[in-house]
C-alpha cells in the first residue's frame, strides 16, 4: 500500500478524498490542514507521494514544494484552483510532477495518483553503493562522502567520479569522460575535463591523489 500525504486546508475536500480513498486498498492517506503542519509531517514521516493545495494560510503550496524538493524527489501533485498558465508553469519549475485543477473528479484523481506512484516505483534505481578507500558514492541519493563527510559535487564532476569508481585501474581517455559527462556536446573541449578533474581532486582531499594522470591519454582511478 502506498503512503500519500494530502496537504489541504479545505475540510470538505479532505473529507471527500479521505472517504473515497478509504474504501480502496492501494493508498493509505494522511492529512495536514495547512502548509506548516504538512512540512512537519513530511520531515517526520515517510511518504510515496504528496498532494499539495497552493492557496493555504501560512506556508503556501509553492513554498512547501520548494522546501520538499531541497530534501526529496518524492512525487508532488498540486491540487488547486489556480489555473493561470504562469502558475502552472511555475509549479512545474519548482519540481511538481502534475497538476489537478479544482473542481475535479475523485475517480480521476485516484487513478492519476496510482499511475504516478506505479511509474515512480518502476523508475527507482537499484541501490548499489560504490565504496573505494575513504570514498563512498550513493547513486540513489546522488551523494558522495569522503571519510564520512558529504562532499558537494556539481553534476558533471559527480558523473566523472562515478565512472572512474566503476572502472578502477582502467585507463580512461579524456574523450570518454567527455562523452560520459556531456554526451554529444561538440562545443566542450578536453581542456574542460582537466579543469573538472583538478577540482575533483581538490574536493576529495587526500583521496584525490588516487586519480592518476596518464600523460597523452587521460586518467586512471587507483
Amino acid at each position: 500500500m502506498y503512503s500519500v500525504l494530502l496537504v489541504e486546508d479545505d475540510s470538505q475536500i479532505r473529507e471527500v478524498i479521505g472517504d473515497y480513498f478509504g474504501r480502496r486498498d492501494k493508498i493509505a492517506l494522511d492529512f495536514a490542514e495547512d502548509g506548516n503542519i504538512g512540512l512537519t509531517k513530511f520531515l517526520n514521516g515517510s511518504y510515496d507521494l504528496i498532494v499539495l493545495d497552493i492557496m493555504m494560510p501560512g506556508l503556501d503550496g509553492f513554498e512547501l514544494c520548494k522546501i520538499i524538493r531541497k530534501k526529496s524527489d518524492v512525487p508532488i501533485v498540486f491540487l488547486t484552483g489556480k489555473v493561470r498558465e504562469e502558475d502552472v508553469l511555475y509549479g512545474y519549475e519548482l519540481g511538481a510532477d502534475d497538476y489537478i485543477v479544482k473542481p475535479f473528479s475523485i475517480k480521476i484523481l485516484y487513478s492519476k495518483l496510482i499511475a504516478i506512484l506505479e511509474r515512480a516505483k518502476s523508475d527507482v534505481p537499484v541501490r548499489k553503493i560504490i565504496e573505494s578507500g575513504q570514498i563512498t558514492l550513493d547513486p540513489v541519493k546522488l551523494e558522495v562522502q569522503v571519510s564520512g563527510k558529504v562532499v558537494d559535487l556539481p553534476p558533471k564532476e559527480y558523473q566523472i567520479l562515478k565512472y572512474m569508481m566503476e572502472h578502477p585501474g582502467a585507463a580512461i581517455t579524456r574523450k570518454l569522460l567527455l562523452a560520459v559527462a556531456w554526451g554529444d556536446d561538440m562545443y566542450i573541449t578536453e581542456r574542460v575535463i582537466d579543469n573538472r578533474v583538478k577540482n575533483l581532486r581538490h574536493k576529495l582531499q587526500k583521496e584525490g591523489a588516487r586519480i592518476k594522470t596518464l600523460i597523452g591519454v587521460g586518467y586512471r582511478f587507483d
